[in-house]
């Protein structure tokens, strides 16, 4: 291929794909210069034939070039041969812009030939240079996010000296509860502002995501000056926040971590911090605390706790417990609950509480998760074949499950293995799973749903989350807390609450349980309110399974 009788149809064609082909010898001269060539370096093919290919290479790469040029005519082949590299190119005006280059070398009548085919990539650089932005930058505050402070970190000039400050605001919940998420949402930016307007240019402020943000204050050593401006930003919050019409009044607890006094490595800073913030917060919050080695302590037990779980299910150690769910008006048993207990070999029989916020992030999460859907399901095909009428059984679900594409096959698995109707199950939500109700989790609800399983929502009443996302979760009954319950006849709005969930409960075709329930007096108070069916300890504690099948065979 060569200029002289190269077919126009190829210049047409690589003009329409945008592609800039250019024919060299082997001393680097121009033999061909299409007309896409000419649009992207503003050379007319009249001025570049028979000069050097060097005219478009930018000054610092030439002698890369040369070099290169030299060994593929030793060679008679160009190591580049069949690959894209990426490099600059010089315009006619002396600007640089990014393209993209393949080369190619063959026999020609004249000898060895270079052919080089060029495309433009400034406007993918830029795309690329965008998403870039958006994976190191929060789209709300305009701050950078978790990784682009982590980047930041990592830079040898930050972990030779500087502290990082983990910042968590106090009472926002509350906030998106009382006044909705765009309030909430303004709210983050206010104190976006509120940081960056209190710290020194040379400081980092993240939003590490939800309502944490991150500090980073290079050349910062002494814990003196670390607290000096963590709790000068403690105070700078006791001012409130106008926000649309409201003065909202937020609080803010700080960890703090040197490095590199407290670790030598970003991510150790990083949980360092966050382990002084989580001090900070287990003591009520709206404080200051500079990791140090009590904090360790903890961080340590706390590291020995997740491996004791993670040896909990290879040890056989999870045990299930039931609690009888009743109709109100006669006691008549219409389900029961699977309530998740652990065996511990040195501290005993431990309820949720102990382990559960640990256990829901942990790796172990969703194989404990299938243990609980395969015994549920066995535990009450074991009772039926008993002779004991157990209409259903209801488990809990970890959030981590619902991230889970396997969860609809692991509960029909469960079903079929034995012999049990989608109906005879029901699962559990929490405000947890519904905070995160994305695309993926409302497609698995839904999915069981249309399977038959049953659906409850479980606490419901608690959270203004369970209230605005409620019309789209495929749930069939609604619990209400036991605290609503404990307030019957004690406090006029647990009445209120009580009347008002059934009531909605009833709108959207759905039953209720109440849970908690003690007292004769609460009992019937329930069902003068509208709610026929409850669990508690007024029809009994959550028993092993030998003691329930005991005790139903005694009420029988």
């Amino acid at each position: 291929m060569t200029h002289s009788n190269d077919p126009s149809s190829i210049d047409r064609f690589a003009s329409a794909m945008n592609v800039a082909l250019i024919i060299t010898d082997t001393r680097g001269r121009i033999k061909y210069w299409n007309s896409e060539a000419e649009r992207m370096f503003g050379h007319h093919e009249s001025d570049v034939i028979e000069t050097l290919i060097e005219i478009i290479i930018p000054q610092r790469f030439r002698a890369q070039h040369r070099e290169g040029l030299r060994r593929t005519v030793a060679s008679g082949v160009s190591k580049l041969s069949g690959k894209s590299i990426e490099l600059f190119g010089l315009r006619a005006d002396g600007s640089e812009f990014p393209v993209e280059m393949s080369l190619a070398s063959w026999l020609g009548p004249k000898g060895l030939e270079i052919g080089a085919k060029l495309k433009d990539i400034t406007e993918r650089r830029e795309k690329e240079q965008r998403l870039e932005r958006l994976a190191h930058h929060d789209a709300l505050t305009g701050l950078i996010n978790r990784a682009g402070f982590e980047a930041a970190l990592k830079n040898p000039a930050s972990l030779k000296g500087s502290t990082v400050l983990a910042l968590d605001l106090d009472g926002f919940k509350e906030v998106n509860d009382t006044f909705g998420h765009a309030v909430g949402d303004s709210l983050l930016q206010a104190v976006s502002l509120r940081l960056v307007g209190n710290l020194e240019q040379t400081s980092t402020v993240a939003r590490m995501g939800g309502d944490e943000f991150g500090v980073l204050l290079p050349g910062t050593t002494k814990c003196e000056k670390a607290l000096y401006v963590a709790a000068h930003l403690r105070d700078v919050f006791l001012e409130p926040f106008a926000i649309c019409g409201q003065h909202i009044q937020i609080g803010l607890s700080i960890g703090a971590a040197i490095s590199p006094l407290h670790a030598a490595d970003a991510e150790e800073l990083l949980v360092k911090a966050d382990m002084a913030l989580l001090a900070v917060k287990k003591a009520g919050g709206r404080g200051v605390r500079i990791f140090d080695g009590n904090i360790d302590d903890e961080m340590q037990d706390r590291r020995a706790f997740k491996d004791e779980l993670r040896n909990a299910s290879d040890s056989s150690e999870w045990e299930l417990v039931y609690q009888p769910q009743v109709r109100l008006s006669d006691g008549t048993l219409i389900g029961v609950e699977a309530l998740l207990r652990w065996n511990h070999p040195q501290r005993g029989f431990l309820a949720p509480a102990a382990f559960i916020s640990i256990l829901e992030k942990h790796l172990t999460a969703n194989q404990v998760g299938d243990w609980v859907v395969d015994e549920s399901c066995r535990q009450l095909a074991y009772w039926r074949d008993q002779g004991i009428d157990v209409p259903r059984v209801s488990f809990n679900l970890f959030a981590a499950q619902f991230g889970n594409t396997t969860l609809t096959t692991s509960i029909s698995s469960a079903l079929e293995k034995y012999a049990l109707k989608p109906s005879d199950v029901e699962i559990e939500i929490t405000e947890t799973v519904v905070l995160r109700s994305d695309d993926q989790i409302l497609k698995t609800l839904k999915a069981l749903r249309e399977s038959g399983v049953n659906i409850a929502l479980d606490d419901f009443g608690t959270g203004f989350a369970s209230l605005s996302t409620l019309s789209q979760l495929p749930v069939t009954r609604l619990k209400i807390d036991k605290a609503f319950v404990a307030d019957l006849g004690v406090r006029p709005q647990g009445s209120a609450i009580v009347s008002a969930v059934v009531s909605l409960a009833q709108g959207l075709n759905l039953e209720v349980v109440a849970e908690g329930v003690e007292t004769e007096e609460q009992r019937l108070r329930l069902m003068a309110l509208g709610c026929h069916e409850g669990q508690g300890f007024l029809f009994g504690k959550p028993a092993k399974p030998s003691d329930l099948l005991e005790n139903r065979r005694s009420a029988a």
